[in-house]
């Protein structure tokens, strides 16, 4: 990575005091706004984020997908619909023995994906340009995160047969989706869930844990 502009390296203290709370190591922060840093550069002529001020980005990209953390299990994750690389990059970045696929259908998008991957040296990251249905990889996950992409019952026909027999589905929501939960298909549940506080973030954040029942 080159030298980050000085917009977005003025941003280095926010970020590390939002990182605290979130229990992280400060010096996540180069990593991060390097990765930024190509989101602000790419954005422009690919509109792989409606957000489009670095600051908001901090809070709404970064430490959002970041509050998953605690959340994670094993050592494979699942991200899809990942878009510009949210929530798997960040989380890629900040568990580097975590082994993260990333699956976007759509080919710009997955290109941006290919430069953050080779620009930061992320060796725990694999690009998948394709949907989620149409990835070959059954019961080959631990976590599968989504965000913004669709209800809980689509996002289980996306990706559920991604994860493992006792894989756990993240779906990251902004109000409780009471309605999307008594739509479940047969067979999953919700396993947890937690209001989270994002630093930087104001309004609802929910966090739901998918998982298969028992049999």
């Amino acid at each position: 990575m080159t030298a980050l502009p000085a917009a977005i390296a003025a941003l280095a203290p926010r970020l590390r005091e939002g990182l605290l709370p979130l229990g992280l190591p400060v010096a996540l922060d180069q990593p991060l706004l390097g990765y930024l840093a190509l989101l602000l550069q790419w954005n422009g002529a690919y509109n792989l984020t409606a957000v489009r001020d670095p600051e908001q980005m901090l809070g709404l990209h970064l430490l959002d997908s970041l509050s998953v953390l605690p959340y994670l299990s094993g050592d494979s994750l699942v991200d899809i619909g990942s878009g510009a690389g949210l929530p798997g990059i960040p989380l890629a970045i900040a568990r580097p023995q975590l082994q993260v696929s990333l699956v976007e259908p759509v080919g710009k998008k997955a290109r941006f994906l290919r430069e953050v991957v080779r620009q930061l040296k992320l060796d725990n990251v694999r690009v998948h340009a394709c949907r989620g249905e149409q990835l070959d990889e059954p019961a080959n996950y631990d976590c599968l995160s989504a965000r913004a992409l669709g209800s809980l019952a689509q996002l289980i026909a996306f990706g559920g047969h991604l994860l493992k027999a006792e894989g756990r589905l993240l779906a990251m929501k902004g109000q409780w989706p009471a309605e999307e939960l008594t739509a479940l298909p047969p067979g999953w549940m919700l396993q947890d869930s937690a209001r989270l506080s994002v630093p930087e973030v104001a309004g609802e954040r929910h966090l739901l844990v998918l998982a298969r029942t028992a049999t």
